[in-house]
């Protein structure tokens, strides 16, 4: 948990991320596929198939078999168990589902998550978009295809997977306590259009509705802003420790330092108080939704 993790292979930030720190799959997941997909091959080899009859035989296409083979897509668990019994293989295919599932997101976006699983409160400023725990599958989609340079279309729909996925924290019980605080030109910036906009401000305010969810906007009128420094997150752990993210363009940086923690908690309990209630947010939400 001590480690920096500005890694630019993944964006695992709530925020903007930016084009460094958004691309590629070089982590222990794409080993873990390019292993399975190197069985797959040598099964399919021994049967004496070719990747267009394998395809066929369990209901997929040339073009996905190649893809698993290489490592680029990540097989379902129906994938590998028909291409068990279409190989004889044995079980051994069927065997690698496990191994698969884990490796269907990228390390750093599960490091994320278990951080989440294992937080008892957390705490979030976004200044750029609606954080990632908050949005609906469309909108980050929508986000997703901005970035520059531009995800390929099984990239995006990992990471697409990955995000959402994250969003299992809000059927945790015990549930954490989780405080959220939006720029206002976050809850205003159509990403996607408007529809997409107006179900991402109606899903807030569902998720408002929850009674461990608060849900605070930032006004831009505010002249008094502890959160110019970037987006930033605080989680309080299980064992009594807590530890803070840093986003910022091209970084997001995981602190464990007792005192950068603190010094981050003091700045976001500034930004909480600087912000409109969480009573006069969700009517705030609700002007927008019906100005959309």
């Amino acid at each position: 948990m001590g480690s920096n993790d500005n890694d630019p292979m993944y964006d695992i930030t709530d925020g903007d991320g930016g084009p460094n720190s958004d691309s590629g799959q070089e982590d222990d997941s794409s080993s873990v596929l390019r292993a399975v997909g190197r069985q797959i091959k040598a099964w399919r080899d021994r049967a004496g198939l070719t990747q267009a009859e394998l395809g066929t035989a369990i209901g997929y296409g040339e073009e996905m078999v190649s893809k698993v083979e290489r490592g680029i897509r990540v097989p379902k668990p129906e994938f590998l168990d028909n291409a068990d019994r279409v190989l004889n293989a044995g079980g051994m295919l069927s065997a690698m589902k496990p191994d698969v599932a884990e490796a269907r997101y990228p390390k750093k976006v599960r490091d994320l998550a278990k951080l989440e699983a294992d937080a008892i409160e957390l705490g979030a400023y976004t200044n750029t978009v609606v954080h990632g725990l908050l949005q609906t599958e469309e909108y980050a989609r929508a986000n997703f295809r901005e970035r520059r340079p531009s995800y390929g279309e099984d990239e995006l729909e990992r990471l697409l997977a990955a995000r959402m996925s994250r969003q299992e924290i809000f059927q945790r019980r015990p549930a954490p306590l989780m405080t959220f605080v939006q720029e206002e030109v976050t809850l205003r910036r159509p990403i996607g259009g408007k529809m997409v906009l107006r179900r991402q401000l109606e899903h807030l305010l569902e998720l408002s509705k929850l009674m461990y969810v608060q849900i605070q906007v930032m006004p831009t009128t505010t002249e008094e802003h502890a959160g110019l420094g970037g987006s930033l997150r605080v989680l309080k752990l299980s064992d009594g420790s807590a530890v803070g993210r840093d986003e910022v363009s091209l970084t997001s940086r995981l602190i464990t330092d007792p005192k950068e923690v603190q010094i981050m908690e003091m700045r976001y309990g500034m930004i909480r108080a600087q912000a409109l209630t969480p009573r006069e947010s969700l009517a705030f939400i609700e002007k927008l939704r019906g100005e959309t």
